[in-house]
């Protein structure tokens, strides 16, 4: 063996070992090529109103890793709540796009944007779609002046991200919901839902509740199945089991074939929602379930990682559009003693992580989730676009980040124990 080959033995070796260091807590991990936590470089000033600054930043609905690249998505644009249903939008003209971002020390780096478009390739906006291409969510649209606005039959509202290694990403939204192929420049190759689509999903997905759609999507590593994860339980009959109802569906779609298969998943309590879920092998996923406290501001904060399997859950997919019935009860009406009793079973669950644990955590909204390996879990909050309000927009302050705008900001942690 000579020098040259004895090098780049040592080389590839080099690459392979991964060297981690615990903090006191046992609970952060630091690879060598890993800080604790960094920040996502990209926040731009896009709108002044009454001097409170609206950025883009916005990065941190969903996330994904691929070819050693993190792939940070924002959702429909900067928003806050109205009277009633609407909506008031900042900037209308804002279009849903996927960050591109290399890890440069404590930094994300921005590599590129890619902006969604429509299969002509023309770019949408994260306006809510018409009625009966998504329409129903009852959401009005308004600009700041309180003009009604355009809706957009391609818009889409995304929180839920996989980076394929073909270079292509499906997503899922908040809208329909759909699930959307999008090709390496953004353009829309498919579009799934429950309604008008070639291919479906089962129909009792369009009974989302508004601005509590499918907020998680990711993708078996056997590439057969998209699993999508809904927010909150679906509004099914009706918006009347909001205050009671823990269930919450997950979607398996077989992208080859175009079926469906759906589990139950029971959230902690009805204050609890589900920001995101990444595979861990075919049978078992990571999810991340919170309440949308901020720290600092409210008295208690819960936003936890759980490992879930569906191994021996029950498949209830059904083709009613009310789902699959107990006793003339939808799923949702149900307590989750009442589904066991029926012989339903849904996924177990196990605590893998908390994150109030990270000392100091700042956010109300962690929302992305990246599986890097199987003792390190990137984790990336959602920052509204430094804003917040109802009816006045407002600048969002986060208490633990020395009172200023909130940030997106990644963290990397080590689960309580290895995922497999």
């Amino acid at each position: 063996m000579n020098l040259r080959q004895f090098s780049s033995i040592l080389l590839l070796f080099a690459g392979v070992l991964l060297f981690t260091s615990c903090d006191s807590d046992n609970n952060t991990v630091t690879p060598a090529s890993y800080p604790t936590k960094a920040f996502v470089n990209k926040n731009t000033l896009i709108k002044s109103i009454n001097g409170v600054q609206v950025y883009n930043g916005g990065y941190g609905s969903a996330s994904a890793m691929q070819g050693g690249y993190f792939y940070i998505m924002t959702d429909r644009g900067p928003n806050i709540d109205g009277n009633s249903d609407e909506k008031i939008f900042s900037n209308p003209e804002f279009t849903p796009q996927i960050g591109k971002f290399k890890l440069d020390g404590d930094s994300l780096k921005l590599v590129n944007i890619i902006e969604m478009k429509n299969s002509a390739g023309q770019k949408i906006t994260g306006l809510p779609n018409p009625a009966g291409m998504g329409g129903n969510t009852g959401e009005t649209p308004l600009d700041i002046n309180g003009s009604v606005l355009n809706f957009d039959q391609n818009g889409l509202d995304p929180e839920g991200l996989v980076a394929m290694q073909d270079g292509t990403f499906w997503i899922s939204d908040e809208y329909g919901p759909h699930i959307v192929h999008l090709n390496s420049d953004g353009k829309e190759i498919e579009r799934i839902n429950a309604f008008n689509t070639s291919r479906k999903i089962p129909a009792v997905f369009g009974k989302r509740r508004a601005n509590r759609g499918m907020e998680g999507l990711t993708i078996t590593p056997n590439g057969k199945y998209l699993v999508g994860m809904m927010q909150s339980p679906l509004y099914n009959p009706d918006k009347s089991i909001k205050k009671s109802s823990k269930i919450c569906r997950l979607l398996f779609f077989d992208i080859a074939t175009g079926e469906s298969k759906e589990y139950l998943y029971i959230i902690d309590n009805t204050d609890m929602a589900n920001s995101d879920i990444v595979a861990i092998t075919d049978n078992t996923f990571l999810v991340l379930e919170r309440d949308g406290n901020m720290p600092g501001k409210d008295a208690s904060c819960s936003k936890l990682l759980y490992k879930i399997d569906i191994t021996g859950a029950t498949d209830v997919t059904s083709n009613l559009e009310t789902g699959r019935m107990i006793n003339g009860k939808t799923l949702e009406q149900c307590t989750p003693e009442e589904i066991q009793a029926a012989g339903i079973k849904a996924v177990s669950k196990e605590l893998a992580f908390d994150i109030m644990s990270i000392s100091g955590y700042p956010h109300d909204k962690p929302e992305g989730l990246i599986i890097i390996n199987s003792n390190l879990i990137a984790i990336v909050n959602d920052d509204d676009f430094g804003i917040g309000g109802e009816n006045t927009y407002k600048q969002k302050i986060a208490p633990f980040l020395n009172n200023t705008v909130d940030k997106n900001i990644m963290y990397f942690v080590k689960p309580l124990k290895p995922l497999k």
